[in-house]
């Protein structure tokens, strides 16, 4: 498992080199230690998942090793080497803290299997905890004064006493991602994984490979065994946003899992069974992709079980003083910036834009006026992003104009670069993150470039 850091501690070197070979192969990070001094001076400059010791070394002992590593390292799991004679100190040190223990001389597999039970387990964790602080982040979002989105709330509480495939459509930017979060939290699965995949964001030649995992060697660069989301969500719920993005040989791969409830990885034959609620999501009318041969008609019956369609923001307005509110908030204490006192000019427009690009628009907006915190660039800015008046305007007139104007090389070269970035910005519909990523530079180098282009 990529990523997954164990420490082999032996007095002996063949039993490390043969942990470390098999380890290894199976694709952890491995790493040895020949003592418990050894370890602890290790795992303090570089911590582990997980430590794999013997109980009966020179120095320090297996049991007073672990005793050290929790009172130094209390997140680190800890698994007992021993033989026969001493099973009963093993299951001590498990009352101890340690995470379970091997028999020397025992198949190996078995502790192949006791570690990916404690993988297993760390990765529903890590998953638990970022959804609960996905949900804290962004339970914002759920709290509503329209009718309208309540009922899709509702719906969406329906849909969490069942395991019936949910389909979600809604335009760019309307929050698909934090309803699935909201269905799956309301089930009784909400102790299970939740994982999301955008579509859209992976070429057709990794898609496959991100869903269905992937055996050591199966194509070039495969270079270990990696899991699949599907294995990921297995017991709990499986988010596919953007799903009108799949090509037809996935959308067809996809349908067999769905009928069969198992799959292979790629490079394998070896079928995996596995059970998760689906939620889809897709910005796309489905149906006229069916027409338009884009999209399997079958695979969407299978998906669409339950059908919700979030309300854009501009039929909720009755949430955008809040949502305002919540957004300057956010950014002034993230930014560590003094409250910001908005002019009724601006906020009319804040109040009566009709967003086009929903909830993400109006939170780049806002996120851009607490960055440059100058009135003056707030109403060209709120111009800019709303299409409205001279702002925008200006812009376009600007890049379209043929006319030669004499300039020298640097400032042509200055100007050719603030068209292209407020090209960038209105392809991206405001989205700032994928505004930096699309010119290959960070948020705060994309900043100063706007504080630029507004001089």
């Amino acid at each position: 498992m990529q990523g997954f850091r164990i420490l082999i501690v032996d007095d002996e070197s063949e039993f490390r080199d043969f942990y470390e070979l098999i380890l290894g192969d199976k694709g952890y990070e491995v790493y040895t230690a020949f003592s418990g001094e050894d370890c602890l001076q290790m795992v303090e400059k570089n911590p582990v998942d997980l430590v794999i010791t013997d109980l009966k070394m020179t120095g320090i002992d297996g049991i007073q090793l672990l005793e050290k590593l929790k009172d130094t390292v209390p997140e680190c799991a800890v698994i007992i080497i021993t033989g026969y004679g001493t099973v009963e100190t093993a299951v001590e040190a498990i009352r101890k803290g340690a995470f379970g223990y091997f028999i020397k001389g025992h198949n190996p597999e078995e502790l192949i299997i006791e570690i990916e039970k404690l993988v297993k387990m760390r990765s529903l964790e890590a998953s638990n905890k970022r959804m609960s602080e996905k949900l804290t982040k962004e339970q914002w979002h759920l709290d509503t004064k329209s009718d309208k989105f309540r009922n899709v709330l509702t719906l969406a509480e329906k849909a969490s006493e069942s395991m019936a495939n949910v389909l979600i459509y809604g335009e760019s930017g309307t929050g698909k991602e934090v309803l699935a979060n909201y269905i799956h939290q309301l089930s009784e699965e909400k102790n299970n994984p939740f994982i999301d995949v955008n579509c859209q964001v992976y070429s057709k030649n990794t898609i496959e490979s991100e869903l269905f995992g992937h055996e050591k060697g199966a194509f070039t660069g495969a270079i270990e065994r990696r899991i699949g989301r599907f294995e990921e969500a297995a017991g709990g719920t499986l988010f596919l946003d953007e799903i009108g993005e799949l090509t037809p040989y996935v959308q067809t791969k996809l349908l067999r899992v769905l009928d069969t409830k198992s799959f292979e990885r790629m490079g394998s034959n070896r079928k995996i069974s596995v059970d998760f609620r689906l939620i889809c999501a897709t910005h796309r009318n489905l149906e006229e992709e069916v027409i338009n041969n884009n999209f399997r008609e079958d695979l969407l019956y299978r998906i669409n079980t339950l059908v919700i369609e979030i309300t854009p923001l501009r039929e909720r307005k009755e949430d955008l003083p809040d949502l305002i509110r919540y957004f300057f908030i956010k950014y002034q204490n993230e930014m560590k910036k003094k409250e910001i006192e908005v002019s009724n000019k601006t906020m009319d427009f804040l109040l009566n834009y009709d967003y086009p690009g929903n909830i993400r628009e109006l939170k780049n907006i806002i996120e851009r006026i607490v960055v440059l915190n100058d009135e003056d660039l707030i109403h060209r800015h709120i111009l800019s992003c709303m299409g409205q008046g001279v702002g925008k305007q200006d812009k376009l007139s600007e890049s379209s104009c043929r006319s030669y104007t004499p300039m020298s090389l640097r400032d042509f070269r200055k100007e050719k670069e603030r068209e292209h970035i407020i090209s960038t910005i209105h392809y991206c519909n405001e989205d700032l993150d994928q505004v930096a990523e699309i010119l290959q530079i960070t948020r705060r180098q994309l900043y100063n470039l706007l504080k630029e282009i507004e001089r």
